[in-house]
């Protein structure tokens, strides 16, 4: 593998699992020095363990709660502490909240907006500035196939901070044109992960047809790809291109019956 990462340092959001853990097992392989971080800190050090010495990268493990309003400025200021200075960020971490949106309460949905909105943003605002500075830097935000479709109930959330990464990706692709600094929203759809085991999903996702599942390591390298040829969208896998293709083409009332219907 081509080792295009070394002398520089990629921050992973959400490390712990899934789409997160397959980009720091991919970003290692590629050279680059990370930072990973999420809330469960033993998982992160194994992982840190597994990664130095399979890679002979170096691992800083960072933990943090993201969905806590002070943990973004937090983290930045732990990176500034220690100079590290961030090439690449996967902001990734993520969860999803099951039910309809009057039956939460406002406090689950308030983290979920700080989790999955305001924390990218606040952490790509830290990091921005110095990416452009040097003139190198690298920024994927994990979002969704729920973003390019119509909203679906009981995912009432979900797709809408989806469909903001994705305006918020292509608005700061144009923005950073000429700088070096590409931005990427990687838009998978369903993914072998813990995502539905902790959404509390599990049992509903089961029986969806088994050629819409993705492997995340698979997912992470097209995102991965993607993002070095600076392409602002990456939707990994045949399947869910021509589901994307299909719902433009739709009238936006027929597409949202078909995802109301689901």
């Amino acid at each position: 593998m081509i080792r295009d990462g070394a002398g520089k340092t990629a921050l992973v959001t959400g490390a712990s699992a899934g789409i997160g853990m397959a980009f720091a097992r991919i970003l290692a392989g590629r050279g680059f020095d990370l930072v990973i971080t999420a809330r469960r800190t033993e998982r992160l050090k194994h992982l840190a363990s597994e990664l130095e010495s399979q890679s002979g990268v170096r691992v800083h493990v960072l933990p943090a709660d993201l969905a806590r309003p002070d943990a973004a400025r937090q983290l930045v200021q732990s990176l500034e502490q220690q100079q590290i200075a961030v090439d690449m960020l996967i902001n990734n971490a993520g969860f999803g909240i099951a039910g309809r949106y009057r039956d939460i309460s406002w406090d689950s949905h308030s983290e979920f907006i700080q989790l999955m909105v305001t924390a990218p943003c606040e952490l790509t605002r830290h990091l921005l500035p110095e990416m452009t500075h040097r003139g190198y830097g690298r920024v994927v935000h994990v979002s969704s196939v729920a973003g390019l479709i119509p909203g679906a109930a009981s995912s009432t959330l979900y797709g809408a901070s989806k469909a903001f990464l994705i305006s918020f990706s292509q608005a700061l692709h144009s923005e950073q044109r000429g700088t070096g600094v590409h931005v990427s929203a990687l838009c998978p759809g369903y993914t072998h992960t813990e995502f539905h085991e902790v959404s509390g999903t599990r049992q509903r996702m089961n029986r969806m047809p088994r050629f819409l599942w993705l492997d995340a390591a698979r997912v992470v390298e097209e995102g991965y790809r993607a993002v070095m040829r600076n392409q602002p969208i990456c939707v990994p896998g045949l399947q869910y291109k021509a589901i994307v293709s299909l719902s433009r083409l739709l009238p936006m009332g027929v597409a949202h019956r078909l995802v109301s219907s689901r």
